[in-house]
């Protein structure tokens, strides 16, 4: 290809990079039909409008918006309002409800699937809460999404891993809210790699016991309950939990580490998918599960199992930061004009970090105008100090 530029390893030095890579372009295309996959998508932040990043943050809906009509032109759903749109880390519900309303309106305008979160992230915060204010919490947000006429992912609640003392309070707040949804939902379980504050969640701090919790509160509603996304990182965990779902519930993978195994499966079953990771490398994405829909499992695992590394690298520890890489590629891809984030999250994450990024996003091609990812690093680079 031709195009090179210098980076800046760890140890402070330089090197130069030749992009090698032609950039993978899919075609516009309806819903898959072998698998379902959400893209949870990125906010972008109006930088000029926006005086206060950290604690008031105006969002460039266009922008926002545009980037979901991008995805659902690649056959992808929309999971609005989630982690990877820094809800719980710079995108309060009064934010996260107008996201919610303008995405479920463009959506039905063109007949696209969206999926959005409902927390208790309204909650006040120091205020001594019960399992009733929890689930009254829950309501509200279901009850505001579903005015809307959209689907309810139920988030995993950090006020209720705060106050739940055993299993029995997480079937409690359950039990009352999927009683009163009007349609089946998604559920959530976001693992401490993600939110530390979520540890413990479903009334145990050992994963196989938590597991059989949740288990137990999916076999008692499972009429209400779509599926549900687990986001551990553990391919064993994910594979025997899905082995032991009701027959109509979907396990949706949320595993950034190893969702080209989980989605391709095995003879027992596979996994659907709501994936931070789609966001980054839609374009792989999209021609991998258009090649799993035509049965063609080696050109699947051709266009997928590149991205794996990026996706590793991207998710790396501290995980909850992977939303900067996730907005840096954006920006590379001409998505977005600029490099700010929510709550100045785009300084999460070292140069030298960004730097694998770019080689690793060229190796699976997903630098959608190789011209321009270039420019772009290199005024990035000049600014953060790299000759």
């Amino acid at each position: 290809m031709g195009g090179s530029l210098k980076l800046v390893r760890s140890d402070g030095s330089t090197y130069n990079y030749t992009l090698c890579h032609e950039p993978l372009i899919p075609s516009q295309r309806t819903p898959f039909q072998t698998r379902i996959a959400f893209a949870a998508a990125h906010v972008v932040l109006d930088p000029l409008r926006t005086a206060e990043p950290f604690t008031h943050p105006i969002v460039d809906w266009d922008a926002t918006i545009a980037y979901r009509e991008h995805l659902w032109s690649l056959g992808f759903g929309v999971a609005e309002a989630m982690d990877t749109a820094q809800r719980g880390m710079g995108l309060d519900w009064p934010l996260a409800l107008e996201l919610i309303k303008r995405s479920t309106a463009a959506a039905k305008n063109r007949g696209a699937m969206v999926a959005s979160g409902a927390g208790t992230d309204h909650l006040p915060a120091g205020k001594e809460l019960t399992l009733k204010d929890v689930a009254n919490a829950y309501l509200e947000q279901c009850e505001a999404i579903e005015a809307v006429d959209g689907r309810i992912i139920l988030m995993a609640s950090r006020a209720l891993a705060a106050i739940a003392r055993h299993a029995e309070d997480y079937a409690a707040v359950y039990a009352r809210v999927l009683s009163q949804v009007r349609h089946p939902v998604i559920l959530h379980w976001l693992g401490p790699m993600f939110d530390p504050a979520l540890g413990g969640y479903w009334g145990s701090p050992t994963i196989p016991e938590a597991t059989e919790n949740c288990l137990s509160v999916i076999r008692a509603h499972k009429e209400k309950i779509d599926g549900i996304k687990i986001s551990l990182l553990d391919a064993d965990l994910e594979v025997n939990m899905r082995r032991h779902l009701p027959t109509c519930v979907r396990m949706y993978t949320g595993d950034d580490f190893n969702y080209d195994r989980m989605i391709l499966g095995d003879s027992q079953g596979h996994s659907d998918a709501l994936l931070g990771i789609f966001d980054a490398i839609a374009p792989a994405a999209s021609l991998a599960l258009t090649a799993l829909d035509a049965g063609d499992i080696p050109r699947y695992q051709e266009l997928l199992s590149p991205t794996v590394p990026l996706s590793q690298h991207i998710f790396a520890a501290p995980t909850q930061h992977y939303k900067t890489g996730v907005v840096f590629l954006a920006f590379l891809n001409g998505f977005q004009s600029h490099f700010r984030m929510v709550r100045g999250l785009e300084s999460a994450r070292s140069v030298v970090h960004l730097c694998e990024l770019f080689v690793l996003a060229d190796r699976a091609g997903v630098l959608c105008d190789p011209e321009l990812a270039i420019a772009r690093m290199q005024t990035f680079l000049r600014l953060a100090g790299v000759a």
